[in-house]
């Protein structure tokens, strides 16, 4: 695929006059460097990334959206748009450009009713099932509680319910989008349905989505937690679960983890820093029935360490966010797996063995389930046949040791080259993974449909900083 759109931007070139009558009119603020909360206003889940953007627009609702797209489609400005800023490729700041920062739109409206939810972009999960738990409902995305509702939704979304209730985009009612003109448009099954169909594995290509209505789903107690063997147990650990999870019921999402143990409260001290493997589980389910389930797990081998319990939905979204902590140097590698075989197994457990960082996992979701029920054509998001996902998610603490890490990153991956499908989940997918090759694996046999959506919908590709589809010459 070759681009017809520009792919360079000029120097802003803005005087200040023009800048003040943008901050006039905006509800939000208008940040610019200098400011006082401009340095804290770039900052994102990867300490990676450093990017000093011109302009950050911290939007209070919807017409202070569009009031930033058209100024950057004005003034020929490069945009980025920022909901939780968890992506691991930084995609949420731009240099020189303008951030459209949705963060502080943290508007909810639930109906238990209809189990319902209308979401505002600056949302993250962990907020969004908070405020459901009460009304005893759960929504279904996120593994990490600090994740934004956007770009996981709009990239696929992966998380605890999804075997039973399937991803996050599968439960998308409609949604509010900013497209490059400036109009804000709702998309759903009866309005703008091939844009609604767009959105749902390629929306931040497409435009600003504001809002999401989502299906949400009866969930009060779950039984959650992780089992936990020594790394010298991980293949016949990995076997084990290979069967076992071929005939789990839907109600159980599970993986495997490749991980070093913190020096946490539920860590005995002599394991601190212990290479393990780790099957991190949540079954959405009658709780007895659930014990039963996960009975197998639990009992198979010697585990030093069972942390599975019942628990409330909301504390289970939280109960991951340890081993993602901001702030550290990220870098990841991921795609999915047609099965967990013998020699993928090997390769995954001796590259796991010499990691660099004890900040760094490798982490096998198990799929399928509802996932695999939704027909490939429906929704832009292609990737539903695949057992699993693999993903290497390498994090340190000090600038000084990028290379060594990216360097071993980039090794295992090659190593786990003849054993991945040649698809790949566009939310765990570094930038410089870019180009034709990479487009395609993530979207599939729907990129040349999404390059039309994107022709019709943003025809100068004012949308770029993302996972972008374009036509052929």
């Amino acid at each position: 695929m070759t681009t017809p759109y520009a792919t360079t931007v000029p120097p802003l070139a803005l005087d200040d006059a023009t800048v003040a009558a943008f901050r006039s009119s905006l509800r939000g603020e208008l940040l610019r460097p200098g400011d006082a909360d401009y340095d804290a206003a770039r900052q994102v889940f990867n300490a990676m990334i450093d990017r000093r953007p011109a302009l950050i627009a911290r939007c209070a609702g919807s017409a202070d959206v569009i009031a930033a797209v058209n100024f950057a489609r004005t003034h020929g400005l490069l945009v980025s748009v920022r909901g939780g800023g968890h992506h691991v490729a930084g995609n949420a700041i731009c240099d020189d450009g303008l951030v459209i920062d949705l963060s502080r739109m943290k508007g909810l409206r639930i109906d238990p009713v209809s189990r319902t939810a209308r979401a505002e972009a600056g949302l993250n999960w962990g907020e969004l099932n908070h405020d459901l738990q009460p009304f005893g409902l759960g929504a279904t995305g996120g593994y990490i509680s600090i994740t934004g509702v956007p770009g996981l939704t709009l990239g696929g979304g992966f998380g605890w319910l999804m075997r039973k209730h399937g991803l996050a985009l599968d439960n998308l009612l409609s949604v509010d989008i900013v497209t490059a003109d400036g109009q804000l448009r709702t998309a759903s099954p009866t309005q703008h349905p091939d844009l609604f169909w767009g959105v749902r594995g390629a929306g931040a290509t497409l435009g600003v989505v504001v809002s999401f209505e989502f299906r949400v789903h009866p969930v009060g107690m779950v039984l959650a937690g992780l089992v936990v063997h020594p790394l010298a147990k991980a293949p016949e650990v990995l076997r084990f679960y290979r069967e076992y999870a071929a005939t789990a019921p839907d109600e159980l999402t599970s993986g495997a983890l490749l991980f070093s143990l913190p020096p946490a409260p539920f860590v005995p001290p002599e394991l601190h820093g212990a290479q393990v493997i780790g099957i991190p589980i949540c079954y959405a389910g009658p709780i007895e029935t659930g014990e039963q389930v996960v009975r197998p797990l639990r009992e198979f081998g010697a585990p030093v360490i069972d942390l599975v319990q019942p628990m409330p939905y909301d504390v289970a979204q939280t109960s991951a966010d340890g081993l993602w902590p901001p702030g550290y140097h990220q870098y990841w590698k991921s795609s999915f797996l047609p099965a967990l075989s013998e020699p993928a197994i090997q390769t995954m457990v001796s590259r796991f063995a010499d990691v660099p960082s004890p900040l760094t996992l490798v982490v096998i979701d198990h799929l399928g389930g509802a996932i695999g029920r939704v027909e490939p054509n429906e929704t832009a998001f292609p990737h539903r046949q695949w057992a699993y996902n693999f993903l290497i998610s390498s994090a340190w603490a000090n600038s000084d040791d990028s290379e060594r890490n990216i360097q071993w990153t980039r090794e295992f991956y090659a190593a786990m080259e003849p054993h991945r499908a040649q698809a790949i989940y566009g939310n765990f997918m570094y930038l410089e993974d870019e180009g034709e090759r990479r487009a395609r694996e993530v979207y599939g046999q729907h990129a040349e449909r999404l390059a039309e959506l994107k022709a019709q919908f943003d025809p100068t590709n004012l949308f770029r900083l993302n996972h972008n589809v374009t036509l052929r010459a």
